[in-house]
């Protein structure tokens, strides 16, 4: 087992020991780490505070034939990967060791893998992301990117604890505890809450944290708000569901991605001078994206039961235009806050993925110098020039095949490992029944 490479001669065990002391004292006794695999499935390791030292030295064990899972545990192989053989080394990532105010005693971190010998694992999704963004920043770009994030909650007997209609006070009423010690452990990790709110479905709720300066740390923001919640519903007696399809016949979850592109202080979504008050390279960006969206729909909705929620007339962005405030279409751009909204994605996706592959999209755009189309107004249903986002797995892992920016930027390892778990959730479920899919995936997430 080899150490990761780059030491600079401190002493960063002792760096380290530091840490672990401040830890203790606010209560810590145990770390989670946590990667998440191609399914979108949160994957863990811990261990005990007082290895912290040792851990951030040698790592924690990991096989990557995690990255061939699919979300039921099925384990399938891919050209790079599959199998007994190989080890991985975790690290934990020193600026996000975050205590968990719903889980005394324990700490979280995301975790970065690399090879036995200390090189970058080929592939690591949380690196796909930072190596995306580091060639938006070659650009000059700088991304800002915030998740919504939707659940649905039950009793144990599979009851909805709330009786409260959509959108309804009666929901804040009859849950208020609940949602205070939810707000209160986010606050407490350090996340911004934008707002939270009662959703459309049955027992349906969503939470908005303020943006992350950078999609690496927006991706672990959101990891950590599912998680948090996972945590304060299982302390109120409740099971939270981030599946994209609870039940097959209604509205499902979504996680819509927003994001805002800046160039040396400079907000290109307010260019005054421009149309739509886009500047040329934001526009060109967002054209990149809205090109390759049914491509990017493999990483944004990559379950069979995503195409359950991806349906038209239910503000789940299934056809693949763009508008000014349009709720209906993939893409929305909200000119008041600044910044572009991705509605076709849901919390099936690893959100590394999903980070990586928009920016490297819509770094694509910029080079070609794309342009949008005219933008859409009303519900797109009910115009035939406007095509529908694939209305299957099957259908988004063709174009997702033929994806070659997407092929080079991730590289074949995790290319590879992608394409095979996405083509086995397919298969898993040839021919079934939607609520079958839904039955079958609703606790997945």
């Amino acid at each position: 087992m080899g150490a990761r490479d780059g030491s600079d001669g401190r002493d960063a065990r002792g760096e380290w020991r530091i840490r672990a002391a401040e830890l203790a004292d606010r209560g810590v006794r145990n770390i989670a780490l946590t990667t998440v695999d191609n399914a979108g499935i949160c994957r863990a390791k811990t261990f005990p505070l007082t290895r912290l030292a040792e851990v951030a030295e040698r790592g924690v064990g990991l096989s990557p034939c995690f990255d061939v899972y699919t979300s039921a545990d099925r384990m399938v192989s891919s050209p790079h990967l599959g199998g007994p053989d190989g080890d991985l080394r975790l690290f934990p990532d020193p600026e996000r060791i975050v205590p968990l105010a719903a889980q005394p005693g324990w700490a979280w971190s995301p975790a970065d893998r690399h090879e036995q010998d200390g090189r970058r694992y080929a592939g690591d999704q949380r690196d796909f992301a930072r190596r995306a963004a580091a060639r938006a920043a070659g650009l000059g770009l700088r991304l800002t990117m915030g998740f919504e994030t939707e659940w649905i909650l039950r009793r144990p007997d599979g009851s909805s604890p709330t009786t409260g209609p959509a959108y309804g006070m009666t929901r804040i009423v009859e849950l208020a505890d609940y949602g205070r010690d939810l707000l209160q452990a986010l606050a407490e990790q350090g996340l911004r809450v934008l707002q939270f709110h009662p959703e459309y479905a049955p027992g349906q709720f969503e939470v908005s944290t303020a943006p992350a300066d950078g999609p690496v740390a927006a991706a672990d923001d959101l990891v950590l708000v599912r998680e948090t919640v996972r945590a304060v519903s299982a302390r109120h007696g409740l099971r939270a569901s981030f599946a994209p399809a609870f039940h097959a016949a209604e509205v499902g979850n979504g996680c819509h991605l927003h994001l805002g592109l800046h160039r040396e202080g400079t907000d290109l979504h307010r260019d005054p001078t421009a149309r739509h008050g886009l500047a040329p390279q934001a526009a060109a960006f967002l054209a990149g994206v809205l090109d390759r969206l049914p491509a990017l729909l493999a990483l944004g909705a990559p379950s069979p039961a995503s195409y359950l929620r991806l349906q038209p007339s239910r503000w789940a962005g299934a056809h693949r235009c763009w508008g000014v405030e349009n709720r209906e279409a993939a893409l929305r751009l909200v000119p008041g806050e600044g910044h572009a909204e991705l509605k076709c994605f849901d919390a099936a996706a690893n959100p590394y993925l999903l980070v990586g592959a928009v920016i490297t999209a819509g770094l694509a755009g910029i080079a070609e110098g794309a342009e949008l189309p005219d933008p859409v107004t009303g519900d797109p249903v009910a115009r035939p020039d406007v095509p529908r986002l694939p209305t299957s797995l099957d259908e988004t892992v063709e174009h997702f095949a033929a994806a070659k920016e997407l092929r080079e930027a991730m590289g074949e390892v995790l290319y590879g490992a992608v394409l095979a778990v996405r083509r086995a959730e397919a298969e898993d479920f040839a021919g079934s029944e939607p609520e079958r899919i839904a039955a079958e995936t609703r606790w997945r997430y």
